[in-house]
Order: structure tokens, then C-alpha cells, then sequence
């Protein structure tokens, strides 16, 4: 059976994949979209650096994250200017940790779908007259649809699925920062099997059910 411990990080590991989520399509579909058009020499340092976190251990990226972001480092001491204190140990520390680590889960796919859109449908746009705003939102994000919707399960996924960030982060406080992954960790070190397993169940179906869901409903998924 889960206890209230259980329920309160499903509820905080919902409440972050979502926040995170919204913010990488916010941040990574202008991003994507630079790098799907862009020609300058720089495009692949920046692909390199959003996907920087695929072959990055998750502890590395959480210590300097921790480190920067601490009372001692230039992020750290930013936001305590700022009069945000510190963002370690934090659900705001959390979604920008997530953020970053899950990234390459948003930004890849969208990048890949606004490549195979290709120019002609924006030369067409341009005869007709219409804006860049105007042709990125009647032309390019329809066509884009699988891209996004790619981009969201994965992004989404992934956050829920964070373990080494979201512990160097945030820590392990309860109804603040521990996570679904770091509760089934916490059930495991104090040999509460069927606790874990609940949660460990409930994560392998998730992520079996955000896959299928993929798979089935988006044919360039399939196709990948």
C-alpha cells in the first residue's frame, strides 16, 4: 500500500514534469527552429551543447548545476542580488535542473521535424504575403504536429524518470523536493520492497504507456 509520503511525490514528480514540459517548448521551440534554418558555424556547438546531457552523467551535470547555482557561484550569487535566494534545494532548483537535463528530449525531435519540413512550404507562404509570425504558426507548427507531440511525451517522460539531477539539486525533502524516483530509492535503502514496487510499477507502466502512445499516434515516431 502507498502511504501519504507515496502520494505526495507523485503528486510533486506531476506538478514538475508539467512546469518543465511547458517551459521546453516555450524555450526550445525557438531554438530548435534557429538551429533547423540557421547556416552559421556555431550550429554545431550549440547542437553539441543541447545534447550534452544525453552522454553526461546525470551526477555531473546536478554538481555543477549545484555548484553554479550555490551561495558561492555566479548563479548563486545573482539570485540572491536579485532577492530570489537560492534556488539548491528547491522546487524552483528542481524545473531548472529538469529543464536542462531533459532538453535534448525536446529540442531533437522538434529539430528534426522543422528540418524535414524543408523551404518550399515557406517560399509558398512568402508569395502569399505572409509574415514570419504569421507562416511559423499557420505552416510550420501544423506540419510540425508530430514533432511536438514527440517532444512533449518524451520531454515529459524523461522528467518524470530523473533521478541523479533532481537528488543533487533538490535533496530529498519531503512534499518539497522528493520525486517519485527518489521515494522508490528512499523504500528501497529502508528495505520496503512493496512500497517500491508500487512506485516501481506505477514508473514502468507510465513509461510503457507515454511509449506506446507515441508509437501508435505519431507516425514519425513510428518511423524513428
Amino acid at each position: 500500500m502507498q502511504d501519504s509520503g507515496d502520494w505526495g511525490a507523485i503528486w510533486l514528480t506531476i506538478k514538475l514534469a508539467t512546469i518543465v514540459t511547458v517551459l521546453l517548448l516555450l524555450l526550445g521551440t525557438p531554438l530548435a527552429w534557429w538551429l533547423a534554418r540557421t547556416r552559421s558555424r556555431l550550429k554545431s556547438v550549440a547542437v553539441a551543447i543541447v545534447a550534452l546531457p544525453l552522454v553526461l552523467p546525470p551526477s555531473v551535470l546536478g554538481f555543477y548545476l549545484l555548484i553554479s547555482m550555490g551561495p558561492h557561484g555566479p548563479i548563486g550569487q545573482l539570485t540572491e542580488g536579485l532577492g530570489l535566494g537560492l534556488l539548491p534545494f528547491t522546487f524552483a532548483g528542481l524545473v531548472v535542473g529538469s529543464v536542462l537535463y531533459s532538453l535534448p528530449f525536446v529540442v531533437q525531435p522538434l529539430h528534426n521535424a522543422f528540418e524535414a519540413i524543408g523551404s518550399r512550404p515557406l517560399e509558398v507562404a512568402a508569395t502569399l504575403r505572409a509574415g514570419p509570425v504569421d507562416t511559423f504558426f499557420s505552416v510550420v507548427v501544423p506540419l510540425a504536429k508530430p514533432g511536438f507531440l514527440t517532444a512533449a511525451t518524451l520531454g515529459f517522460a524523461h522528467t518524470v524518470g530523473e533521478f541523479g539531477v533532481v537528488l543533487m539539486m533538490g535533496g530529498n525533502i519531503p512534499d518539497k523536493t522528493r520525486v517519485v524516483s527518489v521515494q522508490i530509492y528512499d523504500h528501497v535503502e529502508a528495505l520496503e520492497y512493496v512500497q517500491a514496487h508500487w512506485l516501481a510499477g506505477g514508473m514502468l507502466a507510465f513509461s510503457f504507456a507515454a511509449l506506446l502512445l507515441l508509437y501508435t499516434f505519431n507516425p514519425t515516431g513510428k518511423r524513428a
